[in-house]
């Protein structure tokens, strides 16, 4: 049975690959009304571009570095993030549950958790670490996570700004053998297309994948800095011993108004937990 965050995680990646391939489709449909879409394809072109633009990148960076781009696109276009929401959700539970049960409680949710910055926090918070100590290590994690993030997206920029140099180069080497074969129409048509399609392919290169990859990447990054200030300021106010639905109130104020939906904390659910004294002295 799938979770609701899975269904719509799911939905927005059907809607997005539905759009994507519209736009391809419109794409190459621009081409095929253009003439002969044979003419586009030329794999000396191709190889220059492509050859020219990895010898870059790995003269530029590691290969560890590489690897782990590639690891960070897996990530980012198959495994869907938290809604914002639903940490909510989870940080408010864990404040009723610290209330109820006590703080060695949340030991059980630090196994459990989906969210390696989440379990960090909730270890960090079982450990008997102050408020500032839990604020230093989590705020050093965003600070550290954001530059790894950064740095792996500067592979993807440099790709990007290299590639429609090589293309370029493509198009001189074409040029060089157009102009050696002076007077050789066969010569000619074959180094023509190697000029042209050199600079279509770094072009195409740069502003339809490397690009829109370094964009993602951003844009996930964003994403998960957003959640990661709300576990923080989650934990911070549980290590402070925060009631419940002030705890709530104060994490809502990081959802838009739409994805406030009410409690997030139902009585059936603090019930699990506690006694029913206890629940009328909680809730």
């Amino acid at each position: 049975m799938l979770k609701p965050e899975q269904i719509l995680f799911l939905r927005q990646t059907h809607k997005n690959i539905f759009g994507l391939m519209i736009c391809v489709a419109l794409f190459f449909i621009g081409f095929k009304l253009g003439g002969n879409t044979g003419l586009y394809i030329n794999l000396s072109g191709f190889l220059i571009v492509i050859g020219g633009t990895l010898g870059a990148t790995l003269l530029s960076y590691h290969m560890d570095r590489i690897e782990i781009l590639f690891k960070v696109l897996r990530t980012a276009y198959g495994r869907e993030t938290k809604e914002p929401g639903e940490v909510v959700r989870i940080l408010v539970n864990l404040a009723v549950k610290r209330r109820v049960k006590g703080v060695l409680a949340l030991q059980d949710d630090e196994d459990e958790t989906t969210i390696a910055f989440l379990k960090q926090a909730i270890g960090l918070l079982v450990d008997g670490c102050s408020k500032e100590q839990i604020r230093e290590v989590l705020s050093a994690e965003m600070y550290f996570f954001r530059m790894r993030r950064d740095e792996t997206r500067r592979v993807l920029q440099t790709m990007a700004d290299v590639a429609p140099s090589f293309g370029l180069v493509g198009s001189v080497v074409g040029l060089i053998g157009m102009l050696a074969g002076v007077g050789d129409p066969v010569i000619i048509m074959k180094t023509v297309p190697v000029a042209l399609t050199s600079t279509l392919y770094g072009i195409v290169f740069a502003n339809f994948l490397f690009i829109p990859f370094a964009s993602n990447i951003r844009e996930r990054t964003v994403k998960e800095l957003f959640l990661q200030k709300m576990i923080t300021e989650g934990m911070l106010a549980i290590s402070d011993e925060l009631h419940p639905r002030l705890l709530e109130r104060k994490l809502n104020s990081f959802l838009t108004p739409s994805a406030r939906n009410g409690r997030f904390v139902p009585i059936e659910n603090v019930a699990e937990t506690a006694d029913a004294e206890i629940l009328r002295e909680t809730v």
